[in-house]
C-alpha cells in the first residue's frame, strides 16, 4: 500500500475528529451555560463523551485483532456523524448526553485504530515526527472547531449540521485505503481476559506515559468545557472566549512537530521534562494574570506551545518502552487514560469555579503538571526487548 495515501487519510481523519471535539465542548458549555445550568452539571455532561470511551476500551483490542483498522475507522467515523446530525432534533439535557456518549464511543473507535497503526508503521528513528504529525491535524482540527461559537448568534443546530457534513466528506476517503492486521504474537489470547493480561504488563513496562495522555486530557477538556464558563462569569466577552480557547491549539501547531523531532533527536524524556515544567510555570502565571483578556490569550499560546504534544509525545514514549505486539494494549491504555483526565478535568474544573474564587482553576492544572513532572524524574526507563 501506498504508505503516503494511508498516513494521509488517517491524519485527515483524526484532523475532522479534533475539529468536531473541539467544536462541540465549548458550543455545549455556551448553550447550557446560557440556560442557567450550573458549572459542575455542564462539566458533568461533558464527561458523558469519555464516560463512553472508558466502557468500550476494554473490548477494543479483540476486534481489531481479529478484523484490522479500516472496519474500525469506518465503524468509529459513521457513528460520530450520525451522532452530531441528530444533536438539532431535540434539545435535552440527558439525550445530548446519549448523543456524547455514543461520538465518545465512535471517536474512541477511530481514534484507537488511526493511532496504532500509525504506532506500527513509524521506525524509531521518526516516530516522534510522524506522531507529531498525526497530532498537529487534531490540534489543527481542535484549534478551528471552537470558531463555530460565533454560529451560535445565527442558529443553535447550525453548528451540529455543518460538522457532521465535514465528517461525513471526510470519512468517505477510508475508502481509498487497504485493511491491514496490526502484528500480534499467535500465543496470546483476544479474549477479553487477554487483553486485562496484556493492559497489566504494558502498565508494568510504561505506567508513567500514561500520565501524559491524562494530563493531556485534563488540559483539552477543562480549558475547552470549564474556561468558557469562568471567562463568561468574570465578565470576558463571547468573541474574546472565541478567541482565546484557539491560542492553546494554535501554540500546539507551532510546537507540535519541533518538539517531535526534538525527541527523535535528543530522547523524548528529556523533552518531556522541559515541557512539564515549562507548562507548570505557564498555568501558575494563567492563575495570577486570569481576568486579562491578553494575559489569558498569551498563556493559552504559550501553554499550547509547551505542553499542547503531551499526548503525542506521550504516545511515541510508550512506543519506545513497549514491543510491537503490545502496542494495541499500550494505545488502549493512553486512550483510557485520556478519559480520565478528560472526565475528571471538567469534574473537578467545575468544582473550583462553583466554590472557589480567582485563577484556582488554572492552580489545578499547574499543580497536575508538577506532579507529573515529578513522576517521570522518579521513573526509570527499561527499553524493550525485541518482543515479549
Amino acid at each position: 500500500m501506498n504508505q503516503k495515501l494511508l498516513i494521509s487519510v488517517l491524519i485527515c481523519m483524526v484532523g475532522i475528529s479534533g475539529f468536531s471535539q473541539g467544536m462541540l465542548l465549548p458550543i455545549i458549555a455556551i448553550i447550557f451555560e446560557n440556560d442557567g445550568i450550573s458549572s459542575s452539571l455542564n462539566g458533568f455532561h461533558a464527561a458523558s463523551l469519555y464516560i463512553g470511551i472508558l466502557l468500550i476500551s476494554p473490548f477494543m483490542e479483540a476486534p481489531l485483532r481479529k478484523y484490522g483498522y479500516k472496519p474500525l475507522i469506518l465503524f468509529g467515523g459513521i457513528t460520530v456523524i450520525l451522532s452530531l446530525a441528530l444533536f438539532p432534533v431535540w434539545k435535552s439535557f440527558w439525550f445530548w448526553f446519549a448523543l456524547r456518549f455514543f461520538i465518545g464511543i465512535g471517536d474512541h473507535t477511530l481514534h484507537f485504530a488511526t493511532q496504532t497503526w500509525i504506532t506500527a508503521i513509524s521506525p524509531s528513528a521518526k516516530r516522534g515526527r510522524n506522531i507529531a504529525i498525526y497530532g498537529l491535524f487534531f490540534s489543527l482540527g481542535f484549534m478551528v472547531g471552537p470558531l463555530m461559537t460565533k454560529l451560535l448568534e445565527i442558529n443553535q443546530s447550525l453548528p451540529f449540521i455543518i460538522t457532521s457534513i465535514l465528517s461525513l466528506l471526510t470519512w468517505m476517503t477510508v475508502f481509498l485505503i487497504k485493511n491491514e492486521l496490526p502484528e500480534q504474537d499467535e500465543s496470546e489470547s483476544t479474549s477479553f481476559f487477554g487483553t486485562l493480561k496484556r493492559f497489566t504488563k504494558v502498565s508494568h513496562i510504561a505506567w508513567v506515559a500514561f500520565l501524559l495522555p491524562f494530563t493531556f486530557g485534563v488540559l483539552e477538556s477543562s480549558l475547552n468545557s470549564n474556561f468558557p464558563v469562568f471567562a463568561l462569569r468574570s465578565g470576558i466577552d463571547l468573541t474574546a472566549v472565541s478567541l482565546i480557547i484557539p491560542a492553546f491549539s494554535g501554540g500546539t501547531l507551532l510546537s507540535q512537530i519541533p518538539l517531535g523531532m526534538l525527541s527523535d533527536r535528543f530522547g523524548r524524556r528529556k523533552i518531556l521534562l522541559i515541557i512539564l515544567f515549562s507548562g507548570f510555570t505557564v498555568f501558575t502565571l494563567a492563575g495570577i494574570v486570569s481576568y486579562s483578556v491578553i494575559g489569558l490569550f498569551i498563556c493559552f499560546l504559550l501553554g499550547g506551545m509547551m505542553v499542547g504534544s503531551t499526548f503525542s509525545l506521550g504516545i511515541s514514549y510508550m512506543a519506545d518502552l513497549l514491543p510491537r505486539n503490545l502496542l494495541p494494549a499500550g494505545n488502549l491504555l493512553c486512550s483510557i487514560f485520556y478519559s480520565l483526565g478528560s472526565i475528571g478535568g471538567p469534574f473537578f474544573g467545575g468544582l473550583v469555579i462553583e466554590y472557589l474564587q480567582g485563577g484556582n482553576f488554572f492552580y489545578l492544572i499547574s499543580i497536575m503538571l508538577l506532579l507529573v513532572f515529578i513522576s517521570l524524574v522518579l521513573f526509570k526507563e527499561k527499553m524493550p526487548a525485541p518482543n515479549l
